[in-house]
């Protein structure tokens, strides 16, 4: 029957997607029951068939969910797509499902703020489970999909997007050695560390050593005292503790200012690692190597995610063997050439 329907094509009429539909139902396939369906118009006993197929398949990325958000999308049936989403958030079985799937549900039907919301809903989960890595995949992709469709991406997804980022990258230049890019980094995550509850201590801790170790004394003494406190003071590694404490107790406070570098657009000087413009107002896009602001003489474009930045900087990163610190695709020296019209790629000012 697959094959008499394969043979039919584009010729078939819904009469004959219909009779074989009528077939695999008979069957119990409910997979291509579904599919048939779906071709003969009947979408109500499609996204049927398609939903106990889901329910059957032992896949993550269900081709039977797949399916059946194409069939409400193309049916345009408010209690079709109630329907689908009450199974998709496990009203109908117990049993959420990935939320990947209700995002593109919202992104099938064009409902681009619910998909937005979702993306930022299932990242934030992850983020507070200490996911971070799959919270972090999760808001780039559904980042790049916004920005595919030719739209804003909202404020908090991108806030999420580069804490998440800064955490990453604090891991990688602690990893290669650099711990004044790993301090800086660390700072501003600690600085809403709030957002990571289920490694609160260990990151504060990393802060202080990491400001410790490049120089940033008054930092380290402030994270350090936030440590001290007696909500975390009882779970700080062992080893770190009575160092720690010396900080607290014997304060050094000497701390060199951050340089500024140019701002992108009007050229003032901003605080490296700031990224907002107090001269001209502009939110600067940043470096997916260093979370410092670009710098508009040396940019470049990771040709995979569109993120930029400074050449200089992933150059370095990618002659050492990293890859892409955002996508963690892999790059060569000679994809990273020097951006002229970074403004047409980058969106600083995406969000709603």
């Amino acid at each position: 029957m697959e094959l008499y329907a394969d043979i039919l094509g584009s010729d078939a009429t819904q009469e004959d997607y219909k009779s074989v539909a009528l077939h695999f139902d008979n069957e119990r396939n409910h997979f291509l029951a579904g599919k048939f369906y779906y071709l003969s118009g009947n979408y109500p006993k499609a996204v049927k068939h398609l939903i106990r197929a889901s329910q059957n398949s032992s896949s993550e990325d269900s081709e039977s969910t797949q399916l059946a958000i194409d069939v409400v999308a193309a049916a345009n049936d408010d209690a079709l797509t109630r329907q689908l989403i009450d199974f998709l958030m496990g009203e109908v079985d117990g049993i959420p499902k990935d939320a990947k799937f209700l995002f593109r549900l919202y992104m099938a039907k064009k409902q681009y703020r619910e998909a937005a919301k979702t993306a930022i809903i299932i990242a934030r989960e992850e983020q507070n489970a200490g996911n971070y890595k799959h919270a972090h995949d999760v808001l780039l992709i559904m980042y790049g999909e916004l920005r595919k469709q030719k739209l804003k991406v909202p404020a908090d997804m991108t806030t999420a997007l580069l804490l998440l980022h800064s955490y990453t990258i604090a891991r990688l230049h602690v990893r290669r050695g650099d711990h004044l890019k790993a301090a800086r980094m660390l700072i501003r995550v600690s600085n809403h560390i709030s957002k990571f509850p289920a490694h609160t201590v260990p990151i504060l801790t990393s802060t202080v050593i990491e400001c410790q170790r490049s120089g940033l004394k008054s930092s380290s003494f402030n994270f350090a005292a936030m440590l001290m406190r007696p909500e975390t003071r009882g779970s700080i590694d062992e080893k770190y503790k009575k160092k720690i404490e010396a900080i607290v107790r014997k304060p050094q406070k000497t701390e060199e200012e951050e340089p500024s570098t140019p701002c992108p657009y009007c050229s003032t000087p901003v605080i490296e690692t700031d990224l907002e413009c107090g001269h001209c107002q502009n939110a600067l896009p940043y470096c997916i190597a260093t979370g410092r602001h670009i710098l508009a003489e040396d940019i470049t474009i990771c040709p995979n995610c569109k993120f930029p930045a400074i050449r200089n900087e992933l150059l370095k990163l990618v002659e050492d063997g990293e890859d892409c610190p955002m996508c963690n695709t892999g790059l060569t020296a000679e994809k990273l050439q020097a951006a002229t019209n970074w403004k047409s790629v980058v969106n600083p000012e995406a969000h709603d």
